[in-house]
């Protein structure tokens, strides 16, 4: 399957989720920043508040496609011990790898969360967790670790597409998996978009203000 752009891959996400349409115990988290397109669709369609949730890839020097890791918010660090070793990474390199990404993933928490009046709280909830894609899941990985440090009821993974085998890994760590496409072989998350152009800070900014201004269900 091939998507015209990361909103059509949200509308399509979105009529999977519809269970949890207009509920007050559900919250979108979107993954920035190619994750909060598709989040939008699914947070507008479900009638549901949409939060950003900072994860950042730690990429292999000269080769950043290829994770051997990942970081999420609240200091989480999820390592693929098995890439480390094929690729004899030493304790340096990850160290400053992760301290760059660490970096980035501080800016992007000021820049769209820090005119937040309270913490991220999903505590009981059932959040659904959306990116545009899933390549080898050590992403989504750390994040699904650092969502549970938050204690939420129940944890859904939400792409559009993913190879088989990310999906299998992820379905032993969440409650559910819910993925429109999962192709083979896979290669990047890239391919299966006619447009995969980078999405903005501007654009994700834009999006979560224009999602505020949607009425969703309000705990009572």
């Amino acid at each position: 399957m091939i998507f015209a752009n990361r909103s059509e891959a949200g509308r399509s996400l979105a009529w999977r989720l519809t269970e949890y349409a207009n509920r007050e115990d559900v919250t979108i988290l979107a993954v920035p920043r190619g994750g909060v397109p598709v989040a939008f669709e699914i947070a507008e369609m479900l009638h549901a508040p949409l939060e950003v949730f900072l994860l950042r890839k730690l990429g292999v020097p000269e080769h950043k496609e290829l994770a051997f890791g990942a970081i999420a918010s609240g200091g989480v660090r999820v390592l693929d011990r098995e890439i480390i070793r094929d690729l004899h990474l030493s304790a340096e390199t990850i160290e400053a790898v992760t301290v760059h990404e660490g970096a980035e993933l501080k800016r992007r928490e000021m820049l769209y969360c820090g005119s937040r009046s309270a913490p991220l709280s999903v505590t009981g909830k059932t959040v659904i967790l959306v990116d545009d894609g899933i390549a080898t899941g050590a992403s989504m990985l750390a994040g699904i670790h650092a969502l549970r440090q938050l204690r939420p009821a129940k944890v859904i993974v939400a792409v559009p597409v993913a190879p088989p085998a990310a999906v299998e890994r992820l379905a032993y760590e969440v409650d559910e998996v819910v993925c429109v496409a999962t192709p083979e072989p896979f290669g990047a998350v890239g391919r299966f978009y006619d447009n995969f152009t980078q999405v903005s800070d501007n654009d994700v900014l834009r999006l979560l203000e224009a999602h505020q201004h949607t009425e969703v269900p309000q705990a009572t």
